[in-house]
């Protein structure tokens, strides 16, 4: 165990500064990841006890209990139907854009941080190329000055280290990638069930005007 930590920190520590810089880049699309899974679980976005609230809800009923839920439930869907509920003496149309500026609002919300994930899936590689070029240019500066130029291992061994930092760049990029992917597919899809939550609202909000 101990040598293959040891093993680990070599690694690392040949990689050079730009290793140091991609570490650190890791470290923050990791605490991203998180945050952004903790965060945009559908039960927090979209409140189930609020959505079969407004699903049976009938034309006429009070909606005391909606407006009351939505307003504890300190949600993304809770604020939308907040803002739906104080409009409603507006007529339909100017509701509707003033839930839909609110939708907007929540939508680049939950879209917090994916630039950073955008950002590092484009920046990882990048740095781990330099990294690499970087190593190289050390390598064959070796060889030109007839340091190692003898001992093809050693050249080799020179050429596998300025290696790491791609390795680890497409390391870091790779569940960026991922994790952007699916928390983008994710966000769309419960704006698109929220889109239809509100709309459900207003219609029977405003049964005469359907």
């Amino acid at each position: 165990m101990t040598e293959a930590l040891q093993g680990a920190l070599d690694f690392f520590v040949r990689g050079g500064f730009f290793m140091l810089l991609l570490l650190l880049l890791s470290i923050v699309a990791g605490t991203v990841i998180f945050l952004r899974g903790f965060a945009l679980r559908e039960s927090l976005i979209m409140p189930p006890d609020v959505e079969s609230a407004i699903d049976g809800l009938q034309p006429g009923d009070s909606l005391q209990r909606v407006t009351i839920m939505a307003q504890r439930s300190n949600s993304p869907l809770g604020r939308i139907i907040s803002v739906c509920l104080r409009h409603l003496n507006w007529p339909r149309q100017e509701n509707v854009e003033a839930v839909q500026v609110r939708a907007r609002h929540e939508v680049v919300r939950m879209e917090g941080g994916m630039a950073v994930l955008e950002m590092t899936t484009g920046l990882a590689p990048l740095l781990g190329l330099l990294g690499t070029l970087s190593g190289l240019v050390s390598v064959f500066d070796n060889l030109g000055g007839g340091t190692g130029a003898g001992d093809p291992i050693a050249v080799a061994r020179g050429i596998s280290e300025a290696l790491n930092t791609t390795i680890v760049g497409l390391a870091v990029a790779a569940p960026s990638l991922v994790a952007h992917n699916y928390f983008q597919r994710k966000i769309e899809t419960m704006a698109v069930s929220m889109e239809g939550v509100v709309a459900d609202l207003l219609a029977k909000c405003y049964p005469e005007q359907r």
